[in-house]
């Protein structure tokens, strides 16, 4: 049986259209999206662009950047930097949108804080609401309805509201051979002689896979 492609815009039938590769559904040019990264959603999953990356203005030039083989649970969202007013200023109010007059007068009311990047075998849980400009690091782990307001370490399980580190997924060593492996770079085939290993918690199996 052939291996599925990433090109497979739904590769488990029996849940279609519930279960999607994601990047097959992406078209805004500063959303990226990795191989094999899926998103569930009971409601239709294939709307993620429009209902789950919010506020992403063309004036910001942010951009979400999504690794592969991440699993994002159903309503999963990514504010961008369009919802970020200013807090250092009296006003919060973005007077510069509403009206061209205010326009012309004030300067942008938003804070850019960059773009949200997300590693590579991220699990987001059920309904976690990621911040603008977040870094996540491969391997991380994202409580359901946790708030993520500040960058995660790869490997990290945060949780709550604001999401806080609960505990490293592995020992320091562990992780910086994880680092190091980087098997979701891997050829497919190679992935998928090595599965088990990967699937395992034997560090020493997966490096003899090298």
């Amino acid at each position: 049986m052939p291996i599925v492609l990433p090109e497979t815009p739904f590769p488990v039938p029996r849940v279609q259209p519930r279960l999607v590769f994601l990047k097959n559904f992406i078209t805004h040019p500063r959303i990226q999206v990795g191989d094999y990264t899926y998103y569930h959603d009971f409601d239709g999953a294939e709307h993620f662009e429009k209902k789950n990356v919010l506020y992403h203005h063309d004036s910001m030039a942010d951009r979400l950047i999504i690794g592969k083989f991440c699993s994002i649970a159903m309503g999963t969202r990514f504010l961008m930097n369009g919802a970020n007013h200013k807090t250092d200023l009296f006003s919060t109010y973005p007077f510069a949108i509403i009206d061209p007059l205010w326009n012309s007068l004030c300067e942008s009311p938003f804070l850019n804080k960059g773009d949200t990047l997300i590693g590579h075998d991220v699990w987001f849980g059920y309904e976690s609401l990621v911040l603008p400009g977040i870094k996540i690091g491969n391997g991380a782990i994202i409580g359901a309805r946790s708030v993520v307001t500040k960058d995660v370490p790869p490997y990290a399980i945060v949780a709550g509201n604001p999401a806080r580190t609960i505990r490293q997924r592995f020992i320091a060593e562990t992780i910086a051979h994880l680092e190091q492996i980087e098997w979701w770079n891997w050829p497919i085939e190679k992935i998928t002689a090595n599965v088990t290993a990967i699937l395992g918690a034997d560090i020493q199996q997966l490096l003899n896979s090298l």
